[in-house]
This record gives structure tokens, C-alpha cells and sequence, in this order.
């Protein structure tokens, strides 16, 4: 039984793998690497922002670019909104909705990118960072799931990982997205 539920897993994954595979997916994910090499080109920024795993896949995404991730280049501007000093201050000052957000209305300029991780587009933290940066003349780039939720309507590109029951498959589309951008941006920079 333990082996047809591991094969189940890879089953599953290659099914919703196969659902986003589609020019439209491919085509919204090169818009949003076009946006983001033009902030850059522009002197601003790339800030990720996401909950748990998706928290986790935000500070995958700024790693890669400030660090390496296929070729040896020079360091390009992206951070991850993670550091517990930040989230535990605002947390306990202003409420857990505002951690993202807050670290926004801060260090987020005009022509910024901000790439919001929700998997049920619904985060509270993660749509008050998008309105934060869509009132301070970001663009905003999301990777959601399901239906997309409140987060498709707050943002300029929304990349929506097939709805499946479970937020694992949606994280596991996201992360091959990540792939994709950093390095859509690392050959077009």
C-alpha cells in the first residue's frame, strides 16, 4: 500500500505538470521575466514575498539571483521578505497582516517587482504587500492556485499553478516557475 501511495504522489504531480504546460503559461511567465530584467535594467528591484513553503520558495528565488544559479554573472538586486526580526516586530506591533506589506511601504520604489507566493491567493499578508506596492508604482507578479483568489485581481501578471486539492502540487508548479524566471532574467540581463 506504502508504494502505490509514493506512486500516486509522482502520478498526481506529472498530471498537473501536464495541465500547465501550455503556451499561455509559457507566454505569462515570459512577461513577467520581462518585467522583472526591465526593473532591473532600471536600477530597482526584485522583492518575493510568501508564506511557509512559499515563504521558502520567495527566499529561493532572491538567493538564486543575488547568488548564482546557472552561470557566473554579476549579483542582481532581489530580496526575500524574511528576516524574523522584521516579521516579529511587526507581527507583534501591527498584526501578522501586516509583515509583507510594512516591509513594502519601506524599502519598495517605483519601478520595484514584487513576486507574491500564495497558493490560495488569499493570504491576508501577502494581498496587503500587493496593494502596498500597487500604490507605490511596483508591478506586481503573482504565482497562485486554485481559483487565484482575491491576490488575481491585485496583480499585473498572475501565473495560477491547475487546481489540485492540496497545496504541495501548486508549490511544486511554482517552483519550476521560479526556475524559469531566474532564468529567463540571469540569459536576459
Amino acid at each position: 500500500m506504502a508504494k502505490n501511495q509514493i506512486a500516486d504522489h509522482f502520478s498526481e504531480a506529472i498530471e498537473i505538470l501536464q495541465k500547465f504546460n501550455t503556451v499561455s503559461n509559457f507566454e505569462k511567465i515570459e512577461n513577467a521575466g520581462i518585467i522583472m530584467v526591465e526593473s532591473i535594467r532600471n536600477g530597482g528591484k526584485i522583492i518575493s514575498c510568501g508564506n511557509g513553503g512559499s515563504m521558502c520558495d520567495a527566499m529561493h528565488f532572491a538567493e538564486e539571483l543575488t547568488g548564482r544559479y546557472r552561470d557566473d554573472r554579476k549579483a542582481i538586486p532581489a530580496i526575500s521578505i524574511s528576516d524574523p526580526s522584521h516579521i516579529s516586530c511587526v507581527g507583534n506591533d501591527y498584526g501578522f497582516e501586516a509583515i509583507f506589506s510594512r516591509f513594502i511601504e519601506a524599502m519598495g520604489n517605483t519601478g520595484d517587482v514584487l513576486l507574491a507566493i500564495s497558493t490560495s491567493g488569499n493570504s491576508r499578508n501577502v494581498l496587503e504587500a500587493s496593494k502596498v506596492a500597487k500604490d507605490k508604482g511596483m508591478k506586481v507578479i503573482a504565482l497562485t492556485g486554485k481559483d487565484g483568489g482575491q491576490l488575481a485581481d491585485l496583480c499585473d501578471i498572475e501565473i495560477r499553478a491547475p487546481y489540485s486539492k492540496f497545496a504541495d502540487r501548486a508549490q511544486e508548479i511554482h517552483i519550476k516557475v521560479i526556475h524559469s524566471l531566474i532564468d529567463y532574467v540571469e540569459n536576459n540581463l
